[in-house]
């Protein structure tokens, strides 16, 4: 099974563009079930008292069991095994969704005949309502960094002026290039996203100018003359990489005395929220954000009318 767990693998990067912690997510999820699947195989060896290979081509004494003995008692058990263990909702249906996905793709390449999930309903997890950060929050956050003049203040700042200014993913932001960047005229920057789709967002005043600086100053003392094509680099003139960015993040949240927890994705959720309280349509966030589906960005405006709600019950006469 987990030979063909990497053929899917492959399938996802090579066929559906998927990012590579789209991938690792999945690697990890169907690496579960295929040792469930082993567990529940040589369990049932042991009670059959043999260790034959069985009419489904699994076998429990070589460490592996063929993706066709996949059925769909085996999926109805490991639900139940996942449920056993208390996973929250949001992971139980995303590695229900894993397995569906896999079967589908078995059952198109012909290992299995029927697909064993066919029947099975996935969970419906509850869709977490982002909690985005103040305005008053992020004027904290942004002039953190600022407090300070080494290299790697200049370049905190810029990172976090252009993924507020843009709403970008950390992966998205960490992955830029120096071409990708447009700061003359009518600023923007190109970013590659989900599905490797690749989008242009304008930037604003305030971000240029932090750019610029970190352009100037900041990344030539932090190269040393190397050479890097990597937008954003750390001390050793590598690329910042997704999980160098959260700690940077953590450290100036902390310091700014936000309370709240604060991640990459929250700045993100920020730049969507307020946008579309400003006035933003729907649409016009969606393109921005990168969103496939309008509906994924549609759970910000549940924050934005909240706002609304907010504000009419604090100056509306007949509210107080």
């Amino acid at each position: 099974m987990l030979d063909r767990v990497e053929d899917f693998l492959h399938y996802l990067s090579a066929e559906r563009g998927s990012s590579k912690n789209t991938i690792d997510a999945y690697r990890n999820d169907l690496t579960g079930f295929a040792r469930f699947a082993l567990d529940r195989r040589a369990a049932s060896l042991l009670d059959d008292g043999n260790g034959s290979t069985d009419g489904n081509g699994s076998n429990g004494s070589n460490g592996e069991v063929s993706a066709r003995a996949i059925d769909r008692q085996l999926v109805v058990d490991y639900l139940a095994d996942l449920n056993r263990r208390e996973y929250a909702k949001s992971t139980v249906a995303r590695k229900v969704a894993a397995v569906k996905s896999f079967c589908a793709f078995l059952l198109d390449g012909g290992d299995l005949t029927t697909n064993p999930t066919a029947q099975i309903d996935s969970p419906r997890a509850p869709k977490p309502v982002p909690k985005p950060m103040t305005t008053s929050e992020i004027d904290s956050l942004l002039q953190e960094p600022r407090k300070a003049d080494t290299p790697e203040a200049i370049r905190d700042a810029a990172m976090l002026e252009l993924t507020y200014a843009t709403g970008m993913r950390v992966t998205e932001l960490v992955s830029l290039n120096l071409d990708s960047m447009h700061i003359k005229d009518e600023a923007y920057v190109r970013c590659v996203g989900k599905g490797a789709k690749e989008r242009t967002i304008p930037v604003h005043a305030n971000a240029v100018r932090a750019l610029e600086r970190y352009l100037d100053q900041a990344r030539p003392a932090l190269l040393k003359s190397r050479t890097q094509n990597a937008l954003f680099v750390n001390r050793r003139g590598e690329r910042l990489t997704r999980q160098g960015f959260w700690l940077i993040l953590k450290n100036y949240s902390k310091a700014a005395g936000i309370k709240t927890h604060v991640t990459p994705h929250t700045l993100r959720h920020s730049f969507a929220t307020h946008l579309l309280r400003g006035g933003a349509s729907v649409r016009d966030v969606q393109e921005l954000l990168g969103h496939a589906n309008v509906s994924t960005t549609q759970v910000y405006t549940q924050l934005a009318d909240q706002h609304l709600r907010e504000v009419y019950e604090n100056v509306h006469p007949r509210a107080r």
